[in-house]
């Protein structure tokens, strides 16, 4: 099957997915509100289209820790992601590959950060949960940059794991084997702003800071040396009743007054949502759940087409926006407005409920 729209993906997906991994997918923590939320702020921002600009040409690239990105966008690390294909990661790097964008690798996904350097040679970011003390950290740390990892992002909104109400209500135990609560995570709980300092301080590799949600964690991450912000709320995983991340954007972007890029993830499905994140000073948006629906759909090929799909819509966004390149979004095409739809996690596909 030839895919045309993201939701083709999305509906593929659910089609193909048992409902426990479905239901991991889609789901988030507690009541859910963080998750919706993420959706519903993106639905606030409108567009204010400006016209009679010559948009013939329009450009989407964007550097990133030496890295050139044809579009502004990483993809996301995900848990257990060979849940979705028995390829894993393998599938994604792949695609990130033959597209040109980077990939943020799990620590808790198959293949390891090791192999898949070995398999999937580039330019690719490692995504570390703390799973032991200090000598611990420090040796992945190590091996990661011995690897070829050309960056190296912390967690820090996983101090220990939420209720995932979708799982409890089934008696359903992830994969992934992680417990509700705080022995889930015993060494994430303990991690501070001295691990942050710490890591600065004994190695030389760009490290990003993801879970970011006020201006003063911003501030305190560039005052450290943090080479990006990540502002996140795991996709209304971990944390219920956060802001929406697009809410939270604006004041990370001016805590940090240009000093380090911001990254943003929660909610982003569509190309006009990019866009819009952009427009408020992200440097680049992370997508997790496209990005596991994609796979699922076709495996590397669907991760490619996926970014295809999204490239194209980013491209036509800016157009009829009248922006000729994505380095020239500002506040000021975007208006607060009241949402259209009520939102969930695939509210941005209004027509799959329609059977399309």
């Amino acid at each position: 099957m030839t895919y045309l729209t993201l939701q083709e993906l999305a509906a593929a997906a659910q089609r193909k997915l048992d409902r426990n991994t479905w239901d991991y997918l889609i789901g988030g923590s507690d009541t859910e509100s963080a998750l919706k939320r993420n959706r519903y702020g993106l639905d606030s921002w409108a567009f204010r289209p400006r016209i009679l600009n010559d948009v013939s040409e329009v450009r989407t690239e964007t550097d990133l820790f030496g890295s050139r990105l044809r579009i502004p966008v990483l993809l996301a690390p995900i848990g257990s992601i060979q849940v979705f294909n028995p390829e894993g990661a393998a599938a994604v790097a792949a695609a990130v590959r033959d597209f040109g964008v980077l990939q943020i690798l799990s620590s808790v996904c198959l293949p390891n950060f090791e192999d898949l350097a070995v398999q999937v040679p580039g330019p690719r970011i490692y995504q570390l949960y703390l799973m032991g003390d200090r000598g611990w950290m420090d040796d992945i740390i190590a091996r990661a940059i011995e690897a070829g990892y050309t960056g190296f992002c912390l967690t820090a909104d996983t101090q220990v794991y939420s209720r995932r109400e979708r799982d409890i209500l089934k008696r359903h135990v992830p994969s992934s084997g992680r417990q509700v609560g705080v022995s889930g995570f015993s060494h994430q709980a303990t991690m501070t702003w001295d691990t942050l300092a710490h890591i600065k301080d004994k190695f030389d590799i760009p490290l990003i800071i993801k879970g970011v949600a006020v201006a003063e964690d911003a501030a305190r991450c560039a005052e450290l040396g943090v080479d990006c912000v990540y502002v996140s709320n795991h996709g209304g995983r971990q944390l219920d009743h956060t802001r929406a991340c697009i809410d939270a954007l604006p004041e990370v972007v001016a805590a940090v007054e240009g000093a380090v890029p911001v990254l943003v993830d929660g909610g982003f499905m569509r190309g006009a949502d990019v866009v819009k994140a952009l427009c408020l000073g992200a440097t680049a948006v992370g997508l997790g759940r496209l990005e596991a629906m994609a796979l699922t759909a076709d495996g590397a090929a669907g991760v490619l087409r996926m970014l295809e799909l999204l490239e194209n819509e980013i491209q036509i966004t800016l157009a009829l926006l009248g922006v000729r390149d994505v380095k020239d979004l500002d506040p000021e095409l975007l208006e607060r407005v009241t949402p259209m739809v009520e939102p969930h996690a695939l509210s941005a596909f209004p027509h799959l409920a329609e059977g399309y």
